[in-house]
């Protein structure tokens, strides 16, 4: 039986008859499991028998967080690690080997950007960074050895929107999977696997977790894709979850749903206010209906538009004033906590990217990224206007 949103996100994953009836998952901080004998040692070693033997290796609190997210993204399997770089890194390296090809969005998560450079000058994995709000930039990019597909949608600063079925249709023609980045929109506002993509990779150190206290990453797909993933990645990297972290993730899913409701509403708000502002530039946020991508935002974020607006400030002087004036918000990197953060973008995470580079991708020097989080709106909108009032 399928449920709403909201009763999933508080029973996802839930077997209590596995936890001595216990409505919290408990925390198994144990790196070392015993047997009763060889022959079930070596079973559970040999993946003949279910079970664990080495912390790495995946534990109970670890495999009740798979569960939980396998069945909020709608995956057969799921694979739960230290950090969203560790679950990036580990869906790439499955799926791509030396001399193969990518094609991933020109305007992203920074660090992704910079895994794809790092990529091509270590190990001969080539990037071709598009416009990806156009699905079809994505076959005219396609090359003999192109492997991946990789989609971030809405995008990391600027909220762009790619049409994720679009490019999965693209990529099932021409033998390409498609791996979908959804920490922005978390699986309350978009399940891309429903929309044709293969794999779903999260940051769960934001939305997911959502207090802003945790490091962790997820990746969810087919039961081969996350076979694989486990026994590469997932052994030979060491880039495991810890046990408590993984309860702390659990924890934070059971009020996703309820985060997520007020994240939406508190955004849109924003984002139509900022959109009046007169030192306001230009405002990135899919819900609006100036929004370039907004329809394709409409027919496949049916939860909602996110907690994630852009806004253009037109100058960095203007954009490091504004930053240093708010009151409620603070002025930090992450996002997607229950508290209002906001960034420079130029500045802090997209400084290492050349500046050609970075104009090119559309994040200009006066722009913020703002995560808006589950405060009073309206002491909210007081902060922003005031600290807008400040900018020269």
């Amino acid at each position: 039986m399928k449920h709403s949103p909201y009763t999933e996100a508080v029973h996802a994953g839930d077997d209590p008859t596995q936890h001595f009836g216990a409505l919290s998952v408990p925390i198994y901080p144990a790196s070392v499991y015993g047997f009763p004998d060889t022959e079930i040692g070596a079973a559970v070693h040999n993946e003949e028998k279910e079970g664990y033997y080495y912390g790495r290796l995946g534990n109970p609190t670890q495999r009740a967080l798979e569960n939980a997210m396998a069945q909020l993204e709608g995956g057969e399997d799921s694979f739960a690690v230290a950090s969203g770089m560790a679950a990036v890194s580990a869906a790439i390296f499955t799926l791509v080997r030396s001399g193969e090809h990518i094609v991933a969005p020109q305007s992203m998560y920074a660090t992704t950007t910079n895994l794809l450079h790092h990529l091509k000058d270590r190990f001969g994995i080539e990037t071709t960074f598009i416009d990806a709000t156009s699905a079809e930039n994505y076959r005219a990019a396609i090359r003999a050895n192109t492997k991946l597909f990789w989609v971030e949608t809405p995008t990391n600063p600027l909220v762009l929107i790619t049409d994720i079925e679009s490019v999965a249709s693209i990529g099932r023609d021409n033998g390409v999977t498609t791996v979908v980045d959804n920490t922005f929109a978390t699986p309350f506002n978009q399940r891309p696997l429903e929309l044709g993509a293969d794999a779903v990779i999260h940051s769960a150190t934001k939305y997911l977790g959502g207090h802003s206290d945790l490091t962790a990453g997820v990746i969810v797909g087919t039961r081969e894709f996350i076979a694989d993933a486990k026994h590469g990645a997932g052994k030979f990297y060491g880039g495991n979850i810890a046990p408590q972290v993984a309860w702390l993730v659990l924890r934070g899913i059971k009020t996703l749903a309820l985060r997520m409701e007020r994240h939406n509403f508190n955004a849109l708000k924003i984002a139509n206010m900022l959109g009046d502002h007169p030192k306001v530039k230009a405002v990135y946020y899919p819900g609006l209906e100036s929004h370039p991508n907004h329809e394709i935002a409409r027919r496949q974020m049916p939860g909602g538009y996110g907690g994630m607006v852009g806004l253009d400030l037109g100058t960095v002087e203007a954009g490091k004033a504004f930053a240093n004036a708010v009151k409620i918000c603070t002025l930090a990197t992450s996002l997607g906590g229950v508290e209002t953060i906001l960034q420079h973008s130029a500045s802090m995470t997209h400084a290492p990217i050349p500046r050609e580079d970075r104009l090119k991708a559309g994040i200009t020097d006066g722009l913020i990224r703002l995560s808006v989080g589950v405060e009073d709106v309206d002491d909210l909108i007081e902060d922003l206007n005031q600290a807008l009032d400040q900018i020269p």
